[in-house]
């Protein structure tokens, strides 16, 4: 328990994009871009150096709660609840939250509001891509990991018109010439089944999500023949039926969602991320989700009960962040803390007098999204809590209100398990005296 205690004394600095997996990753996993964070780092090539929270190694980002799979989301506490709706303010009819504290896993305490609200989430559907790949990954080699690492590192996966097309850009990683470009993905970019992974989540590339969607069912359909070669893939896309391929992405993205006991009707990735990827390979209908499920997806990754132990660790590595954060991440309260996070907008405008539409300032719609773990222990405080946050709330920069929402959790957080004070005389029986 000391151990993991220690293990979790971070910091970590807010900036404005996001990043995941921890700096010492390539060589187990071959993401080359947190190849050159650590070079960065380690100061032998320029650019912004990791706080103390984007430090810590692969073996110290773990599952917090192996001790308590038999946990479940608790009723709700009506006095903590009272406090987390006090923050959202007069626009609390706008929002959905859940929370649930788990710096004493013994003693769970969960707040919630509106937890079962439900709206598109935008990326943070991709979390289901990860589970969807995963369960078709676990399912081909149930009982052997060395084998689903070497697929996820040495399988090579070439952008497509599944990729097509996206606003979000990828950092690339250069090994030879210790060179960053980030840029947008283009048709004939090349990594591994696990860099696409990580530029889905970490970069929020929706074309790279597209590429980890269309793997995920090549993995569900052909099994330990995974990956087939690309004639192959080419053939099976262009010639299958396109309700055997609906049938496909239900079973690949559907299924691991009910068999991982969270609810088809609370959380659901509906279609691709992408309008080439939609038009191949239709979908199941409307994306989805609500703070609850979500708050059980991240416990239940905790718990090492997403898929397997093995996979809910892989995918709690990807959501580590160890680039720059946005939105509820960027909170500077939060700076003392690791963050797992994954994040998603959807915003809209119509005319209206005197409005300016903006980014995140929807007055249509203006959803914005974000599940977020914390892990923080200083000064002998340890705090641990999940946050699944969904509002809509029109005409307010989401981003910067997510923000602020942050940082007044935290501080309750904080309030809620106030520094121990120092025991005098443990203190005085730990000097030292010549």
């Amino acid at each position: 328990m000391i151990a993991r205690l220690a293990l979790l004394l971070v910091l970590a600095a807010a900036p404005v994009l996001s990043g995941a997996w921890p700096l010492d990753g390539y060589p187990e996993t071959g993401i080359r871009r947190v190849e050159g964070e650590r070079l960065i780092n380690e100061g032998v090539i320029s650019g912004r150096q990791q706080p103390a929270g984007g430090r810590l190694t692969t073996a110290q980002v773990d599952l917090r709660l192996l001790d308590y799979r038999d946990m479940e989301l608790p009723a709700p506490d009506p006095a903590f609840t009272r406090q987390i709706v006090k923050l959202l303010g007069s626009n609390a009819g706008r929002y959905g939250l859940a929370i649930l504290d788990i710096s004493d896993p013994g003693k769970p305490r969960y707040a919630e509001h509106r937890g079962n609200y439900r709206q598109n989430v935008g990326s943070v559907g991709k979390l289901l891509v990860a589970l969807g790949l995963f369960q078709a990954l676990a399912d081909a080699w149930p009982d052997d990991l060395a084998k689903r690492t070497q697929v996820l590192k040495d399988t090579r996966v070439t952008a497509d018109e599944f990729s097509h097309w996206d606003h979000h850009k990828i950092r690339v990683f250069d090994v030879a010439a210790q060179t960053f470009t980030r840029r947008k993905m283009k048709d004939g970019d090349q990594g591994s089944l696990w860099e696409y992974l990580d530029w889905a989540l970490s970069a929020s590339a929706n074309s790279a999500a597209a590429m980890s969607m269309r793997e995920a069912l090549l993995l569900r359909q052909y099994g330990r023949d995974y990956p087939p070669p690309a004639a192959e893939i080419q053939r099976f896309f262009n010639e299958t039926p396109k309700q055997e391929l609906t049938t496909l992405f239900q079973q690949t993205f559907f299924e691991p969602v009910i068999r991982n006991g969270l609810d088809l009707e609370q959380l659901r990735q509906g279609s691709f991320f992408t309008r080439t990827g939609k038009h191949k390979v239709p979908g199941g209908g409307n994306s989805y989700g609500t703070a609850r499920e979500l708050a059980k997806y991240a416990l239940r990754m905790e718990q090492g009960r997403l898929v397997d132990e093995y996979s809910s660790r892989q995918i709690k590595r990807l959501l580590y962040m160890t680039e720059r954060r946005i939105r509820y991440a960027s909170s500077p309260a939060l700076r003392d803390s690791a963050v797992y996070f994954k994040s998603g907008s959807l915003y809209s405008c119509r005319e209206e007098p005197d409005f300016k539409c903006g980014k995140y300032m929807g007055n249509k719609i203006n959803y914005m999204n974000s599940l977020a773990i914390i892990e923080s222990n200083t000064a002998g405080r340890q705090l641990d809590y999940i946050v699944a946050l969904i509002s809509n709330v029109l005409r307010v920069n989401s981003a910067v209100d997510h923000q602020t929402l942050g940082t007044r959790i935290h501080r309750l957080m904080e309030r809620a398990h106030p520094v121990p004070e120092p025991d005098a005389k443990a203190t005085a029986e730990s000097v030292v005296h010549p």
